[in-house]
């Protein structure tokens, strides 16, 4: 069979439209991790061949319809096909485009095998690659050897009241890894903060047997809440961190444990027995100052923290976590007596991101017991009372106004409401200070001009039950790398 020029290029470009329809229909974690970096760029390779292809064809067809426009009417049949392939091209352009700025985000935070993606392919997805935010999870899709990323903030709070006006760079951080092979990974994260202080905030071991189960000893991060693992400046919207996840969950949570992980159809989870909260360092403002961030740990009460996570609808996560264990540390009563401080945190979560749309909601308890005497202990008296019981929530909604419109930027206004009181309860004697039961609400836009790079304004207002909470503006510069 003879088949013309003009039939041969329609056929080349309905070609071009299938592959790049195949291409486009792959979702963002259907690729083999295995292949890592050579993957993404074959992939982009693939992109910029297809590229060609088409300005190929377009000159083509341009030159075809000059001297065919003043031709018989069969001539204008011909014409219509083309100038509808022409259209049809355009089109498969602007997928190409989509799946350009797919490549740059796996680039920058492509997840690691069995991690699960919080978004649609073509949108702002947010990898877990086993509870680590993108940057964080990059040594688990290298080969072999080192892997480096990091990220930064920087945060201007210009404040109501009394309270002074900062400029703070919060922190710089530095990850290290090395993949020893399949099996056995290190990843750390060392943290210059408040541009003077060094922590190093999580250091550990994986051994990846199978998706199913996975081991993990070392400085962990706690695996509760939305913000406590995944932590990296462009993942949360706000120019803060939502105050319930520093005061009942106190973000940025690690302590040296050992436990297991992995991931069952939707459903994840990871389980470690770690040292516990130093119960003697607890205040009525919340458990914060509790965390022991690895250093030479009081490990006479060691505690128990699980989470399960299941995310089988695309975009949507749900899911809640429990911490259980005794804070006392051997801590001793004025009286005489061991004070045990059975500490018990639950929270539950969910997160759907659907195309520019991303919604958030959390709801936190922890309970203390042996209170009243701990007070004691601490010497702390009347509305000082650490909280028997802490309650705390918040809703958070934000779109992205450049969604779906190709290219790297995205411009997303947002809204936040929180509620927390950390003396829900106080014991009886003690008195709870109304300052501490609080809400707040949140509204503010966050400008990426790429996916790596954030800019935050927003606006708090603060009340509480004493009448005297206090407004806020914050502005914040994020990277990631």
């Amino acid at each position: 069979m003879i088949v013309s020029a003009k039939e041969g290029r329609r056929a080349a470009a309905a070609a071009v439209v299938a592959v790049v329809c195949a291409l486009a229909a792959v979702p963002a974690g259907a690729q083999d991790p295995a292949s890592g970096d050579a993957a993404v760029e074959a992939l982009e390779r693939e992109v910029e061949a297809l590229r060609a292809e088409i300005e190929a064809l377009r000159r083509e067809l341009r030159e075809d319809a000059a001297p065919e426009a003043e031709g018989a009417p069969g001539e204008r049949t011909d014409e219509a096909a083309e100038e509808a392939a022409d259209d049809r091209l355009a089109e498969v352009e602007r997928k190409i485009d989509v799946l350009a700025d797919e490549i740059e985000r796996l680039r920058i935070g492509a997840a690691a095998p069995g991690a699960a993606v919080v978004a649609e392919a073509g949108e702002s997805e947010v990898p877990r690659a086993f509870g680590l935010a993108p940057a964080a999870s990059k040594v688990y899709r290298t080969d072999r050897g080192l892997s480096i990323g990091g990220y930064g903030e920087m945060l201007y709070e210009r404040r109501d009241g009394p309270r002074n006006d900062r400029l703070d760079f919060l922190r710089a951080i530095v990850y290290f890894g090395y993949k020893f092979d399949d099996r056995f990974v290190f990843n750390s994260e060392i943290e210059v903060e408040h541009a003077d202080e060094v922590f190093l905030e999580f250091a550990y071991l994986d051994w990846l047997y199978r998706p199913e189960l996975n081991l993990r000893g070392g400085l962990v991060l706690l695996p509760m809440g939305l913000v406590n693992e995944i932590h990296e400046p462009t993942t949360f919207l706000g120019a803060r961190r939502p105050d319930v996840e520093q005061a009942i969950i106190p973000t940025t949570w690690r302590e040296n444990g050992f436990g297991a992980f992995g991931e069952v159809g939707p459903v994840s989870y990871r389980t470690y027995v770690v040292n516990g909260l130093n119960g003697g360092a607890f205040s009525a403002a919340g458990l914060r100052g509790g965390r022991q961030k690895g250093s030479q740990t009081l490990a006479d009460d060691l505690a128990w923290v699980g989470r399960v996570d299941f995310d089988a609808v695309p975009g949507l996560l749900v899911g809640g976590s429990a911490y259980v264990g005794d804070s006392g540390q051997d801590l001793l009563a004025p009286g005489g007596g061991r004070i045990d401080a059975g500490t018990t945190i639950l929270e539950g979560h969910a997160e759907w991101r659907w195309r520019g749309l991303r919604l958030r909601g959390l709801v936190a308890r922890a309970e203390v017991d042996d209170v009243a005497r701990l007070n004691a202990a601490l010497g702390l008296t009347g509305a000082e009372s650490v909280g028997e019981e802490l309650r705390g929530h918040y809703v958070e909604a934000g779109y992205d106004l450049f969604s779906g419109r190709g290219g790297h930027a995205s411009l997303t206004p947002y809204l936040r409401w929180e509620g927390l009181d950390t003396q829900a309860e106080v014991p009886r004697g003690f008195r709870a200070n109304p300052a501490n039961d609080r809400e707040s609400l949140t509204l503010g836009l966050a400008f990426q001009p790429i996916d790596p790079i954030v800019l935050k304004l927003d606006w708090q207002d603060y009340d509480n039950s004493a009448g005297t909470g206090d407004d806020q503006l914050n502005v914040a510069l994020g990277y990631i790398f």
